[in-house]
C-alpha cells in the first residue's frame, strides 16, 4: 500500500482505532488480559477506544499489547511508517524515517525496531519444502588490512571473520528463514535445519563446506563445489537463490544503515526475511497489521 492510500484511508486517530479493532475481534470484542467477551466500550472523550472487562475488571484498548501499546504518536504515523518499511527494499535508517515523518531520531528509532519485532513473530513455525538452498553469510565492514605492524595480509571476507554469520534456508521459489547463528560447526547446522525445513520431500544443496554434511541423516544433501562451478551442466544445482536473499541483507547493511550491533542484528535479518517472503503478497500492509495480533 503507498502512503497517499494510507493517508487516505486513515485520516484520523479514530478512523486508526476502528480499523484495527475490525481487524483484531471483528464484531467480538474480547479482553486481551482474560479472553472474556464480557466487555464494553468506554465512555471517555479524551481516551478514545477504551474498553471495560466486566469479567477482570481491566481497562484496555485494541493496542493493548501490541507494537502499538502506550505510544504517543499518532497511529496515522505509525500506518506510514509501517507502509515506509515495507516499500523500502532497501531497509530505511531512523534518521530517514524522523525527516520523512517529522518526529525525532529516538522516537523513530524506536518505531522502527517494533515494526521489525513484529515481523520477527512471522510464521517461522511453518517449515520450508522442496528444493532447499542454505548457506551462511557474514554481515560486518568491508575486510581491512591487519593493524599489525608489518603485516599486510588482509583480514579473512568469509569464513574465519570475525564479521556476525548468518544462517540461512531458501525455498526455490517459495520462502526463507534465516538468523543469527549460534553455532556453525556440524551439531549446530543440523540442529538449525531440522528446525528450518521439513525433509519429506526436500532435498538440501549446499556448498562444499563439511559442516552441512550432518543433515545427510535426515535429509538428501547435494553439493555445488564452488572452485569448479557456481551451477552444475543441468542448471538445477545451485546456491544462487541464497546468494540473492544474502545480497538482499547487505545492501540494506551497506546503503542504509553502515553499521548496528550483534544485539540488534535479529531484529534486521527478521525485516529482510519478513520482506523476502512477502515480495509476492500486495496485500503485505494488511498482512503486516493481522500478524501484530497474532
Amino acid at each position: 500500500m503507498n502512503l497517499i492510500t494510507i493517508f487516505e484511508q486513515f485520516p484520523t486517530q479514530q478512523v486508526c482505532i476502528n480499523h484495527l479493532e475490525a481487524v483484531r475481534w471483528g464484531d467480538e470484542p474480547e479482553c486481551p488480559f482474560c479472553q472474556s467477551n464480557d466487555v464494553a466500550r468506554k465512555a471517555e472523550n479524551k481516551r478514545v477506544g477504551r474498553w471495560n472487562c466486566h469479567a477482570c475488571k481491566s481497562s484496555f484498548n485494541v493496542l493493548s499489547g501490541t507494537i502499538f501499546e502506550k505510544t504517543r504518536v499518532p497511529l496515522q504515523k505509525w500506518f506510514l511508517a509501517i507502509g515506509l518499511v515495507l516499500n523500502a527494499k532497501k531497509s530505511l535508517s531512523s534518521c530517514q524515517l524522523s525527516r520523512d515523518l517529522s518526529i525525532t531520531q529516538p522516537t523513530a528509532w524506536y518505531m522502527i525496531h517494533r515494526i521489525r519485532a513484529a515481523m520477527a513473530q512471522g510464521d517461522a513455525d511453518t517449515l520450508l519444502n522442496g528444493i532447499i538452498e542454505a548457506d551462511e553469510s557474514y554481515i560486518g565492514g568491508r575486510p581491512r588490512r591487519s593493524n599489525v605492524k608489518d603485516d599486510h595480509t588482509p583480514n579473512k571476507p568469509g569464513r574465519g571473520t570475525k564479521k556476525t554469520a548468518v544462517i540461512g534456508a531458501v525455498e526455490r521459489g517459495g520462502r526463507v528463514i534465516a538468523e543469527v547463528a549460534k553455532d556453525l560447526t556440524g551439531r549446530g547446522i543440523a540442529k538449525f535445519l531440522k528446525g528450518a525445513v521439513d525433509p519429506d520431500g526436500s532435498v538440501l544443496i549446499t556448498d562444499e563446506y563439511k559442516g552441512y554434511n550432518a543433515a545427510e541423516s535426515f535429509l538428501p544433501h547435494a553439493v555445488v563445489n564452488h572452485q569448479e562451478r557456481y551451477v552444475d551442466m543441468d542448471g538445477w544445482l545451485h546456491t544462487n537463490t541464497i546468494e540473492s536473499f544474502w545480497a538482499l541483507i547487505k545492501r540494506a547493511w551497506y546503503g542504509s544503515h553502515h553499521h548496528y550491533s550483534k544485539r540488534y542484528m535479529p531484529l534486521y535479518v527478521a525485516e529482510t526475511s519478513w520482506k523476502y517472503n512477502e515480495r509476492k503478497n500486495p496485500n503485505a500492509f494488511s498482512t503486516f497489521l493481522r500478524g501484530v495480533f497474532s
